[in-house]
């Protein structure tokens, strides 16, 4: 089974998220979907972060009704920070028989060459990437690179930083999450502060 393993904070989960996640289940050769929330970003500050625990809550709310599309909360038993090289090598051995790819945005691949063990990654795993605005140039040697996939997904200018701000500053924000995640956060007042 081909996996395409979507990894996020999440922080929270957005409609954005859903449309390229099901795009990829949908209009590629990926037969299911993992939404991997990470518990901590080595790119990212902690501190910002909700509960490990909230935030995968919030992606089992958001893709419950979409079977190609689960929750995966693999990276908590990991060491961390995590490093998506030592994630797929786990993932790998726990589930042998699958084939594991990634799935980033246009502006992920441009920084792919600071990742950790980065050629490993393209040895053993096919990307697929989505666009986003304002990307940027592509490494010369991502571009015609035979494990690199472009997916003509729609291009989502939405995330979950704006989402918190306007929360914040009491913005409606309703459209942009899935309905059982402004419930859930709503009801306990998260990023009100």
């Amino acid at each position: 089974m081909k996996i395409g393993l979507y990894f996020g904070t999440f922080n929270p989960i957005h409609i954005g998220h859903l449309i390229i996640a099901n795009h990829m289940a949908e209009y590629s050769d990926l037969d299911q979907i993992w939404m991997v929330v990470t518990p901590h970003n080595p790119h990212k500050q902690k501190s910002s972060l909700l509960d490990d625990y909230h935030r995968l809550h919030m992606v089992h709310l958001a893709t419950e009704d979409y079977p190609k599309i689960q929750p995966s909360d693999i990276e908590f038993k990991l060491p961390q920070p995590n490093y998506t090289v030592n994630t797929l090598a786990h993932l790998q051995e726990k589930f042998p028989k699958n084939e594991f790819s990634l799935i980033m945005g246009e502006d992920n691949l441009n920084s792919l060459h600071k990742w950790k063990n980065y050629e490993v990654i393209l040895q053993n795993h096919d990307i697929y990437v989505y666009p986003r605005l304002n990307s940027g140039e592509i490494d010369k040697q991502f571009v015609n690179h035979p494990k690199i996939h472009r997916v003509g997904a729609p291009v989502i200018e939405l995330s979950s930083t704006f989402i918190r701000e306007s929360i914040k500053n009491d913005k409606n924000v309703v459209p942009m999450l899935p309905n059982k995640v402004w419930e859930y956060v709503e009801h306990n007042l998260f990023y009100k502060k």
